[in-house]
């Protein structure tokens, strides 16, 4: 198979290319699990929508500039190529963003779209509850219509970058008759509405990339549902193919980490045994092959396909690639790395990106789950 770029794509890439080396930020920016980090990234949101870079496939009315999943795809790479800022906001652009295309009314693509674009409004994501984390089917937080109002009463858990965020998405049970994925509503709330508590949970490095959000008879608008009422588990899979399939981990993010893993391998490679190098190897060709995975994945998009229960497939690729890489560069590194500040070999990241992907198998639905509909979705095997 031969694959190649035509000579507009090849033109689109190097101005993003040159926009990104004139504006990516030239110290690193706070974490965005800080206060302070979370503002400046929000900035940087800001930075990247005036140059319509905020999500390059949506219309240009909201912030966009119409392209398609390849431009996409190619953009990603230059990002992350140019190691420019974390995306703060990668619950709106790449998840809700999507779903508000295909299921929105055009009041609420224009009132969300192009603020999530600015970086004004800030997304979390509320689907896990204590009873309900994998399988959102088990959601029992409700929202009960009153004339114009839901009232929402419940908590939701583990809710990413709930801590300092404007707004959360999420699933909520509308029909208390109702059981397991029937029933349920898809509804944006703000999290500055009364009745709302947010309450940050601490990560392993101490910073706050989650929370608790506590709903106290919360009203929210009913203009703020999403789809019909009792739709939500159909429009939440679609979001989580999103997740799961294309958008939020993009193929870029992990030929950028097996480069880096080259790039250590090589500056210590006197002290190393064969077998690193074999997984060094293993590593750099199964991120190649994830994304021509996903170059093929957007192709059958771009032709009017679906992503279906396909979409498990990747989300178990990605996560124990991620995981694999980072466990092979401590392996370089060596025991007595955690110990030491190496700033030339980035240790500290590394050792920060090892304990991060250990959320990986966890988070956008555990691998067990994705295992479980992999067999009897794909494969066909009794239940």
């Amino acid at each position: 198979m031969k694959i190649g770029f035509s000579d507009s794509q090849k033109k689109f890439r190097d101005e993003i290319r040159g926009w990104l080396e004139k504006n990516v930020p030239k110290t690193p920016l706070n974490s965005f699990d800080t206060k302070e980090g979370f503002e400046e990234h929000r900035d940087w949101e800001k930075k990247l929508n005036s140059g319509n870079w905020s999500m390059v496939t949506w219309p240009e009315q909201y912030g966009g500039r119409g392209l398609n999943l390849i431009e996409w795809l190619i953009f990603e790479e230059e990002y992350y190529r140019a190691k420019a800022p974390a995306r703060v906001n990668q619950n709106g652009v790449f998840l809700l963003g999507p779903t508000l295309m295909e299921y929105g009314s055009d009041k609420q693509k224009e009132k969300f779209l192009s603020a999530m674009a600015t970086g004004e409004h800030i997304w979390s994501q509320g689907w896990s509850e204590p009873g309900a984390g994998s399988d959102m089917a088990a959601i029992r937080t409700t929202a009960f219509k009153k004339g114009d109002k839901y009232i929402i009463n419940g908590q939701k858990t583990w809710s990413s970058r709930a801590a300092f965020a404007d707004w959360t998405f999420g699933l909520f049970r509308s029909d208390p008759e109702s059981e397991r994925h029937r029933g349920l509503s898809f509804i944006l709330v703000p999290l500055d509405a009364e009745g709302v508590t947010v309450r940050p949970i601490p990560q392993l490095d101490g910073e706050p990339g989650f929370a608790e959000i506590y709903f106290d008879d919360v009203e929210v608008d009913v203009s703020n549902l999403l789809g019909g009422e009792g739709e939500g588990w159909s429009i939440a899979m679609a979001t989580a193919g999103f997740e799961r399939g294309l958008m939020l981990r993009s193929p870029a993010r992990f030929q950028e980490t097996a480069s880096k893993l080259l790039s250590l391998y090589f500056k210590n490679k006197d002290n190393l045994s064969g077998s690193i190098e074999s997984k060094v190897l293993q590593s750099w060709l199964r991120a190649e092959a994830y994304a021509l995975n996903i170059y093929q994945t957007a192709s059958k998009l771009m032709a009017g396909k679906k992503i279906g229960p396909e979409s498990s497939l990747g989300k178990v690729f990605w996560s124990e690639l991620d995981h694999q890489m980072h466990q092979t560069a401590l392996d370089i590194l060596g025991v007595s790395s955690e110990l030491e500040e190496v700033e030339a070999d980035d240790v500290a990241g590394w050792i920060k990106g090892y304990m991060f992907s250990y959320s990986g198998p966890i988070y956008a639905g555990t691998n067990e789950i994705q295992k479980n509909i992999i067999a009897e979705r794909l494969l066909g095997m009794p239940r």
